[in-house]
Formats: C-alpha cells, sequence, structure tokens
C-alpha cells in the first residue's frame, strides 16, 4: 500500500512524569520519538504499563507531555484537535440516545449542523454494517456492534486522525478477529491515519503498515518493524510464513525492550515532577 509521503504525527522526544504517593514521582514516558505519515495504518505494542495510553492521550491532546513535542499537521499539539477522532476500549456510547444520536454527538458537541451530517452518517453505518441499527439502543446491540457504532461516531466529523486505544480488547477472539476485519473494510474505504494501541502482536501486523514497539517503563520506543504484506489482508494470512516471521521480528524486539529497559527492578523515579 502506498501512504502519502507528507508526515501527520511526530512524536519527538516526548517524556512523561507523573506526580506518586510521598512526592515522589513516576516516569512513565522518556525520549519517546516516531513519526507517522498520512493514510498510515501504525500500531504501538508494549508491556503492560510501558505509557501506549498515556502517549495516544499526549497525542490526543488530552494529557500535556513533561517534555519533548507532538505535532499534527506540522502543529504543536496543545489541547485536543477538532480533527482528531478517539476510540478507547469501551464503546462508551450514551444509553439513552439511539445510534444515530450516538454517531452525531461529536458534530453536536463542536457545535456544527447535524443535519449537514445526517447522510454521512448513513454512509458510515451502512459502510459498518449497521445501516438497519440506526434506530436502536446500545443496549439492543452486542459488543462488537456496539464498538463499531463507536468508530463511525470518531469519523463523523471527517478527521484526518483516527486515535484507537485497544478498543477491541473488551472482546472475545473470535468477534476481535472479526472487528479486525471490519476495521479494515473501513480504513480501506476512508483512509485516515490511525495510531492504533494494542497489547497483541497478531492484530498489530495483521492491520497495520508499521508496528512500534516500545520497552516496559518508562516507556520509548525500541524498535519499528515494516509491515510489507499485501492488503486487503484476510485471516488466512495469520498462517503465512511471511506474517509468522513478522510476529516473531515483533516479538523479539518486545523481550529484548522488556530486558534492556530493567523491568526486574523497581520503576525510575525522578526527584521532582517536570511540567
Amino acid at each position: 500500500m502506498t501512504t502519502g509521503s507528507a508526515t501527520a504525527i511526530e512524536i519527538v522526544d516526548v517524556s512523561k512524569v507523573y506526580a506518586a504517593r510521598r512526592g515522589e514521582a513516576l516516569v512513565a514516558l522518556a525520549d519517546t520519538s516516531l513519526a507517522i505519515r498520512e493514510a498510515e495504518f501504525v500500531s504501538v505494542v508494549g508491556p503492560s504499563g510501558c505509557g501506549k495510553t498515556t502517549l495516544m492521550k499526549i497525542v490526543a491532546g488530552l494529557v500535556p507531555p513533561s517534555g519533548g513535542e507532538v505535532r499534527v499537521s506540522n502543529a504543536s499539539v496543545v489541547e485536543p484537535r477538532a480533527d482528531v477522532g478517539v476510540v478507547f476500549q469501551q464503546p462508551l456510547l450514551l444509553p439513552w440516545l439511539r445510534v444515530l444520536s450516538n454517531v452525531l454527538l461529536p458534530v453536536a458537541v463542536q457545535g456544527r449542523a447535524k443535519r449537514d451530517y445526517r447522510d454521512r452518517a448513513a454512509d458510515l453505518l451502512e459502510l459498518a454494517g449497521l445501516a438497519d441499527f440506526h434506530r436502536h439502543y446500545p443496549f439492543e446491540l452486542s459488543g462488537g456492534m456496539q464498538q463499531r457504532v463507536a468508530i463511525v461516531r470518531a469519523l463523523i466529523h471527517e478527521p484526518s486522525l483516527l486515535l484507537m486505544d485497544e478498543p477491541f480488547g473488551a472482546l472475545d477472539a473470535m468477534t476481535r478477529e472479526s472487528m479486525g476485519l471490519e476495521l479494515q473494510r473501513i480504513w480501506e474505504a476512508d483512509r485516515k491515519t490511525v495510531l492504533f494501541i494494542t497489547h497483541s502482536i497478531s492484530e498489530a501486523v495483521f492491520l497495520s503498515d508499521r508496528v512500534a514497539v516500545m520497552t516496559a517503563r518508562p516507556g520509548r520506543i525500541e524498535a519499528v518493524v515494516d509491515v510489507d504484506l499485501p492488503r486487503p489482508r484476510h485471516l488466512d494470512i495469520l498462517t503465512d510464513d511471511r506474517f509468522v516471521r513478522l510476529t516473531e521480528e515483533v516479538r523479539r524486539h518486545l523481550d529484548r525492550g522488556t530486558l534492556s529497559s530493567g523491568a526486574t527492578t523497581p520503576p525510575r523515579r525522578a526527584s521532582a515532577v517536570t511540567r
């Protein structure tokens, strides 16, 4: 697949330090750098607690970095941007709103006219296989369907960047595989730049153009693996020798990053929180 040549996201020497008990400080991220091109699908994998979600929140403008800088479309990120869509592990749908109203919620929050986005909402719901469910309430949908609604909601305002924080982590294995296929299909039709956080190596390789591997805390990028598999991808590729080799390569970097970070020793502390 050919991605855009322009850089969509620049993460430059980003660090994040959290205040902890007794006035100590916990270093979550240290000297983290990564560049993502326009229309590229990049996954980030790493051990639990390595700062993957923190990194995504910094890119989204939800959390400020303690050091370094994130730039989206050549502009420094200092607050949430209107051209960014975010999908979390839980769908976070409002239970008292029907599917269509949940999808249109970002439009309403941003003060846009909902009538201008109803056709786009209908097109996206059809793309996600939810055209017949626009009048349903969230409790009437399966977990996978709710997550598809969350993805459509994140795309409704035509963001240039889609951030996804373990969006399939709460689903069973079969539903997770199905959602991976759905996400790939939606992405192929509506090419956005995607930063995808996951614990699953196979999921990262299946979906991505590149996989960034993080070390244990304090998190930093250990390696970036190019995924040169043809698209579109089907589940039978999971047993392909090329796919197996790529997952093994990502796992080696993951193991190396865990060992080199000193994960068996106490987390590195800082004397003060930097802002």
